[in-house]
């Protein structure tokens, strides 16, 4: 399937954006006015059909030297299970200010066998944040 990965805020759709993560368990009862600030204060992430329809979305927020941190991974229906997601993800972690920087986290609570594919570890006892740490300290 051919796609396009684009930060361009205009483009998104941010209803079906919306609607997707206020149903998933991270975004449950998140109002449309808090989903507006997400998006106005992070770097986003659309994925585009050919046909110029989004179907999937992410954003990060990063200093681009020493941390970033994924969040809000959806991919809607009926494009799930596609492999999207995987690309997406790459596609962040090939970024100049993301594919430098020391720590790469994010917060999960049923998709960690997907983004251990992608490199990330468990970070100690927690249940759900996982990291790629590019430094180790001593």
């Amino acid at each position: 399937m051919e796609f396009l990965i684009s930060t361009d805020k205009d483009k998104l759709d941010i209803p079906k954006i919306h609607e997707e993560v206020a149903s998933t368990y991270w975004g449950k009862g998140r109002s449309m006015e808090q989903t507006l600030m997400t998006i106005e204060k992070s770097v986003c992430f659309g994925m585009y059909a050919e046909n110029g329809e989004q179907i999937a979305y992410t954003r990060i927020m990063t200093d681009g030297l020493v941390f970033a941190y994924i969040m809000d991974v959806v991919v809607f229906d009926p494009y799930k299970g596609k492999g999207l997601g995987k690309k997406l993800i790459k596609h962040i972690l090939d970024r100049p200010d993301v594919s430098k920087v020391n720590t790469v986290a994010l917060k999960t609570k049923d998709a960690h066998s997907f983004y251990e594919t992608l490199g990330f570890k468990r970070i100690g006892d927690s249940e759900m944040w996982m990291s790629i740490d590019r430094v180790k300290y001593d």
